[in-house]
């Protein structure tokens, strides 16, 4: 019995050892079958591809991209968007909208804060709001930290950074100068080993020519573009009397503004400034400067801090067509359309119609060669005008003048308040403020005795003057009690300070709630705070 039982078991171990054998010969199969379709080639008649070893295909393109990436720079620039100020603002309407609900309580949260932003006289205060950017392209012109770009990036901004290719840092950039009717600005930081690019003669450009164009556009740095000169001299209706561009299809956007156009030497032949286009974007026709124009404004800036040229006074029109002159017989000279009243051809004699068909001795080709002509002239010396009029030659003498002042003489604008910043250069003491000369409105305005001061035309942003409350359109009358009647006056209080001192500043404000221009008296004082 015992035997048998022995038998039973070890039938059963022989049962199931022989089942675990069984199931992990199948297993084996069945993994090795899976295996095999794994390492099985899906596309067995494909041939791997294979890298060949680094070769680093050169052309001119690329050694010009290489050799100006250190000169070209990003820029951006941002300005605090204009203050209104207190003065300027109608007071509000009381609100009669009807509340009800959650309504009554947000409305009660809203007049408490409207309380706090008012002034004392009820008065809306100015408001902090978003600052708003732009950017564009310039290119280093001396080692010194001298940049070339265009005005409209800079334009009426009050921080300017600048980024150099492969460096992270954003360096200040102060502006030196620049020219609205050239479109051009130049600007200054302070860097170490900067290069700068080669200049090369705009003249020498030829339709056909290959051109460069490198820059930021919609701010992907160090962009580099290629196409040809398509046309040189080009003028466009929206132009200015100094641009006649040079236009290239070499792929200009957005950020494109300010930098360098290059020939195959990698001399730079123009500034990249706008571009011919209905979508905004690039259209396949872009302007730049030539080189020769920009070099005349940048020589002049870095001499005077602005570009004077020469004026004498007259209309002409700028697509005069060569039948006009013909029908007159000659074939050379510009046509005389108006004179300007008072002004230099005005003085001498030139009547309309005349043809001027010299200068100084020299034949007149056209009204650009004219214009280019009378603006190097030096302001104040004499020059000789030849005239055609009614088929005989007159002569005239005149004395030029300056063209900034006869233009705005001749369009009939105002002459611009003076404005400037109100900072001690090199001192302790600043406040942060920019002023101006009151206007004959403003001062007869005041009801103060004298009638004198100066009028906040900007409060810099996190400023001493911000902090205890100073507004755009604030009048200042004295400072300490000492009366400040103009910039200088305002200079001396500050030479004699320090931080730490208390200052403080008895300010005309006007009056919101007044239908004419009226002024009420605020006193504004804090700490100067420590540079």
């Amino acid at each position: 019995m015992l035997d048998k039982m022995k038998q039973q078991k070890l039938l059963s171990l022989t049962v199931i050892l022989f089942t675990l054998a069984t199931g992990i010969l199948i297993g084996t199969l069945v993994d090795r079958g899976v295996s095999a379709d794994t390492k099985s080639p899906v596309a067995p008649d494909a041939t791997p591809l294979t890298l060949p070893p680094v070769v680093q295909i050169g052309n001119e393109f690329t050694r010009l991209a290489k050799k100006l990436e250190p000169s070209v720079v990003y820029i951006t620039a941002e300005s605090a968007p204009a203050k209104e100020s207190a003065g300027n603002r109608r007071p509000q309407a009381p609100r009669t909208r009807p509340r009800s609900g959650d309504d009554e309580e947000e409305d009660d949260q809203g007049n408490l804060l409207e309380f706090f932003r008012q002034g004392p006289f009820g008065q809306q205060m100015p408001q902090r709001q978003q600052r708003r950017g732009q950017s564009g392209t310039g290119f280093i012109v001396d080692r010194n930290g001298y940049i070339m770009t265009n005005n409209h990036v800079v334009e009426k901004m009050d921080k300017i950074q600048v980024t150099l290719h492969g460096d992270s840092t954003k360096y200040k950039a102060r502006l030196i100068g620049a020219d609205v009717e050239t479109d051009l600005a130049i600007l200054k930081i302070e860097g170490k080993n900067l290069t700068p690019v080669t200049i090369g003669n705009s003249d020498g450009v030829q339709v056909g020519d290959w051109s460069v164009a490198i820059g930021s556009p919609f701010g992907l740095e160090a962009t580099v573009t290629a196409g040809i000169i398509s046309a040189t001299g080009r003028d466009l209706d929206s132009a200015q009397a100094f641009q006649r561009f040079l236009q290239t299809d070499a792929a200009i956007n957005p950020g494109n503004s300010g930098g360098p156009l290059l020939n195959t030497r990698g001399e730079v032949i123009g500034v990249n400034t706008m571009i011919a286009t209905r979508t905004g974007g690039y259209e396949g026709i872009g302007f730049a400067l030539p080189t020769n124009m920009a070099v005349k404004v940048y020589n002049s800036i870095i001499q005077t801090g602005r570009v004077t040229r020469g004026y004498i006074g007259i209309t002409w029109d700028r697509k005069q067509k060569p039948e006009t002159l013909k029908a007159m017989g000659l074939y050379n000279g510009v046509l005389v359309q108006a004179i300007a009243k008072d002004g230099p051809a005005d003085k001498a004699g030139l009547k309309e119609s005349d043809v001027i068909v010299a200068l100084n001795g020299k034949p007149i080709k056209d009204g650009t060669d004219l214009v280019n002509r009378v603006a190097d002239l030096p302001i104040g010396t004499t020059a000789s005008v030849t005239v055609d009029r009614d088929g005989k030659r007159v002569e005239h003498k005149l004395t030029i003048g300056d063209r900034e002042e006869g233009m705005r003489a001749q369009n009939g604008a105002p002459e611009p308040l003076k404005e400037e910043a109100v900072t001690t250069d090199g001192g302790p003491a600043k406040f942060g403020i920019s002023i101006r000369e009151l206007s004959p409105e403003e001062r007869e305005a005041l009801t103060t005795t004298d009638k004198k001061g100066v009028r906040v035309a900007k409060v810099e942003e996190g400023s001493f003057a911000e902090e205890i409350g100073m507004a755009e359109g604030d009048v200042v009358v004295w400072v300490n009690r000492n009366p400040t009647s103009s910039l200088e006056d305002i200079r001396k209080v500050q030479a004699k300070l320090k931080p730490g001192d208390a200052v403080a500043f008895r300010v005309m404000r006007p009056n919101p709630t007044a239908r004419r221009l009226q002024y009420v008296p605020v006193t504004l004082s804090g700490t100067l705070p420590a540079q």
